[in-house]
């Protein structure tokens, strides 16, 4: 896996796009399960489902995107980002200097925003390590940087976040991925209960900024566009409450540019041991 994604990053951005669109295509003909999770997603946010193919293809363009972020120094990955958008918002978040909480959903190339972040100072990324042995070497290989931190995702992870919170560092996660049983709650994602992480709510708690970011692929292999963007109100109440403000922040996010979301994730899946969701 690691030749594969040594051999790929040395393509160029557009060719890995086109061959990514490709893959993403061919995974959703011949994958019924995928292919399933992706239709009945987009049906269930109201999503045109003539937008399906294309969805598959910014999919698979993620899938091999990653050889030319992971497998290359961190100037050259960065330096695939060619248009920053709320720039004056990450400033003022890191000088207030209370820490940072970047949200980043399953949208666009969510890779290469704690890459880039990693240039303005440290920041530690929640990760939940793969079973493969190779996956997780890849991971590590790929993810290190010297400002980039890696926290997994269990209870030394979350001293880890919190830790850098304190310092006044930055910390980032993705909000919408599905929980272990115990760690989330059942809450609502496009008018349907979603199995929901607590852990972004908790972090906000701790009087740290909150800013949603996503890397936005742009057509033709041009690069990437990171959109820093403020939440659409403060969050406020407990913990469930603050989760459930964050699904719909997400939404928001995701309606912005619907064809680069994860629509194939299984997120409404119950999580082994989790009490079902309500009626």
């Amino acid at each position: 896996m690691v030749f594969l994604f040594r051999l790929l990053s040395r393509l160029p951005l557009s060719v890995i796009h086109r061959l990514g669109a490709l893959l993403g295509q061919l995974t959703y003909l011949f994958s019924p399960s995928y292919r399933r999770h992706l239709r009945n997603n987009l049906a269930q946010a109201g999503i045109d489902p003539a937008l399906r193919l294309p969805v598959a293809a910014e999919t698979g363009k993620q899938m091999l995107e990653l050889s030319r972020i992971w497998m290359r120094p961190l100037e050259q990955a960065n330096a695939q980002v060619v248009e920053v958008v709320g720039r004056e918002l990450l400033d003022a978040a890191q000088q207030a200097g209370k820490g940072v909480v970047f949200l980043t959903p399953h949208l666009g190339c969510f890779e290469i925003t704690a890459q880039y972040l990693s240039s303005f100072g440290d920041i530690t990324v929640l990760y939940r390590p793969p079973k493969s042995a190779a996956a997780q070497q890849l991971i590590l290989m790929g993810r290190k940087r010297a400002q980039l931190h890696l926290a997994p995702a269990d209870l030394s992870g979350v001293r880890a976040l919190i830790k850098a919170l304190k310092k006044g560092q930055m910390v980032g996660m993705l909000p919408d991925q599905a929980p272990k049983t115990g760690e989330g709650v059942w809450l609502d994602f496009f008018g349907r209960k979603a199995y929901t992480m607590t852990l972004a709510a908790r972090l906000t708690e701790t009087g740290a900024a909150v800013l949603m970011t996503w890397g936005e692929r742009l057509p033709g292999g041009r690069g990437y566009r990171v959109h820093f963007q403020a939440l659409a109100a403060p969050l406020v109440g407990d913990t469930v409450a603050r989760a459930q403000q964050i699904n719909h922040e997400i939404e928001t996010l995701i309606r912005q540019c619907p064809t680069q979301y994860l629509w194939g994730y299984n997120r409404y899946k119950t999580p082994r041991g989790a009490e079902p969701p309500p009626a």
